[in-house]
């Protein structure tokens, strides 16, 4: 079992028993009066509160190198630098949550480890979070704590799903996570350090380290770092938050363990029902794993570029209409199923007849088992994202102690 995570005590940094007691350090007027131009910073609380943290101190030599060999040394790091986690800093990354940092979310597998905020804390400093996306970060580890997303099956699997943070509602704008152009690539500050927060969270609590507990084969860029806001702004429909009955006003996150992304562009046809038939054509095809797992839920998010989302809205398809075709039409026959591929390891419902050739299988085993979500910018390049066939799609609302 690896130690607990500790925090680091450079010798030019400030004792945290100002922090305990809710007073604002030197250090920490330095830092707010740095960023007080920055977008989307507020003036935080500091609560007031006895509360101790209870992670290791560890001091290392007051330079840049030692500190970041250090936590690589200790397997601590996803290979990319860290920030070092210090007293001061974790207690700013909890803000209202820090009544109680050893208040605990669950516990995770595969290692059986309490997660309580304080470590959620450590984690996002080390990530590069700011303070104001720890509510994010906490919504999306109560949710990959959810039996249903089931996160050591899927971050422990051979095929190396990466978690997928979708978030929506107005916090979204508000922390400026990228819904547009070029969402899931690099650039935002956001967007990267919010799901490299839940992979560390991963890692180092649960226990999921590459060629130790997580038994990825290839593993997958994802791995690193996979948030995304759905472009609500471009949408012609209502966003996930509302279409689940959550109020305008409400943020959340959606979760979903994903094998990988499979971009569509589709520049040629003439109206949105022929676009969404290119797109479920293409995942008509021998080695698509999802056939073979509707028996255990395997799910599939579809996300739609702007264009393409208009064309289908023009066309008179709603999010509900989408979701019925893709369940109707993306189906394979058994002949193309039946001894290839992840055969092995399928898991058909009893209505699956596999001794007739001609029986179809769907991608899916119900229309709501497709997520359909509105993303990224112009270019008319769409995109599916194979859901692991032992998770479910999850969400959870963001909220912050009162």
């Amino acid at each position: 079992m690896r130690s607990p995570l500790p925090y680091w005590q450079g010798k030019l940094l400030t004792a945290g028993a100002a922090y305990r007691n809710g007073l604002a350090s030197l250090a920490r007027k330095k830092l707010l009066s740095g960023r007080a131009n920055l977008p989307h910073v507020q003036r935080r609380m500091w609560i007031v509160t006895t509360s101790s943290l209870k992670s290791r101190r560890i001091a290392v030599p007051n330079a840049s190198a030692a500190i970041q060999d250090y936590y690589e040394a200790q397997g601590w790091t996803d290979g990319l630098p860290v920030v070092p986690a210090t007293e001061d800093l974790v207690w700013e990354m909890l803000g209202t949550f820090g009544r109680d940092p050893a208040q605990s979310l669950g516990v995770i597998q595969p290692r059986n480890a309490s997660v309580t905020l304080e470590k959620i804390a450590i984690n996002a400093v080390m990530a590069g979070c700011r303070p104001e996306h720890f509510p994010v970060v906490v919504a999306a580890v109560r949710a990959i704590l959810q039996p249903a997303f089931n996160v050591a099956g899927c971050q422990a699997t051979t095929g190396g799903a990466a978690p997928v943070i979708i978030v929506n509602g107005p916090l979204a704008t508000q922390l400026s996570i990228n819904g547009d152009a070029g969402c899931f690539g690099p650039g935002y500050r956001a967007n990267a350090a919010i799901g490299r927060a839940l992979r560390l969270v991963i890692r180092n609590l649960a226990g999921l380290v590459p060629g130790e507990m997580d038994k990825a084969t290839l593993a997958t860029p994802g791995r690193y770092s996979f948030c995304f806001a759905e472009n609500e702004a471009r949408s012609p429909w209502e966003p996930r938050h509302v279409e689940l009955g959550f109020a305008a006003s409400a943020s959340i996150v959606t979760l979903t363990a994903i094998r990988a992304v499979y971009p569509i562009m589709e520049t040629t046809v003439a109206t949105g029902r022929e676009v969404l038939q290119t797109l479920v054509e293409s995942i008509k095809t021998v080695g698509f794993a999802n056939y073979y797992q509707i028996g255990t839920g395997a799910q599939l998010t579809l996300v739609l570029c702007p264009e393409h989302a208009a064309e289908m809205a023009a066309a008179g398809l709603t999010k509900a209409d989408v979701r019925a075709y893709i369940f109707q039409e993306a189906r394979m026959p058994m002949r193309r199923l039946k001894g290839i591929a992840h055969y092995g390891n399928r898991n058909w419902p009893a209505w699956i007849d596999e001794n007739d050739p001609e029986t179809l299988v769907p991608v899916v085993r119900c229309a709501d088992d497709v997520v359909v979500v509105v993303a990224g910018g112009d270019g008319r390049h769409s995109a599916w994202l194979a859901g692991w066939g032992v998770t479910r799609v999850v969400t959870e609302e963001i909220t912050t102690p009162s």
